[in-house]
């Protein structure tokens, strides 16, 4: 998922289900622990998201709130066929209305794909 040492993350959506070794090889690779009330922009908000959790486009709104300029966001979905999977329809379209651009999704565990969500190149918020 290309973490930096001494990244500042900030992880929203956290539940019983996420998974915990995707959580510790993430804090290991940055060396430090999450940050849940970020003081400062953060430079990846990790998102943890199941279809049940409401309205994406406003979760990722959300998720930009601490989020730098130059940051971007690691979408966390249930992968297809799991409890909680989000249509990928769904997801362009929440992409589109937060003014973010979507990646392809890359499978990063047993139950969980992750999607690379950044700001379109010349824009800023």
């Amino acid at each position: 998922m290309g973490f930096a040492s001494g990244a500042v993350v900030q992880e929203l959506g956290w539940d019983a289900d996420v998974d915990e070794e995707l959580r510790e090889e993430v804090m290991d690779l940055i060396g430090e622990e999450f940050v849940y009330e970020a003081l400062e922009a953060v430079d990846v908000v990790l998102l943890w998201w199941r279809a049940e959790d409401g309205d994406l486009a406003d979760g990722l709104m959300d998720a930009l709130t601490d989020l730098a300029d130059h940051g971007r966001i690691w979408l966390l979905t249930p992968k297809v066929g799991g409890e909680g999977y989000v249509d990928p329809a769904e997801l362009a379209e929440a992409a589109l209305a937060a003014g973010l651009a979507l990646a392809n999704p890359a499978s990063v565990s047993d139950r969980w794909q992750a999607h690379k969500l950044v700001r379109p190149k010349g824009i800023r918020r």
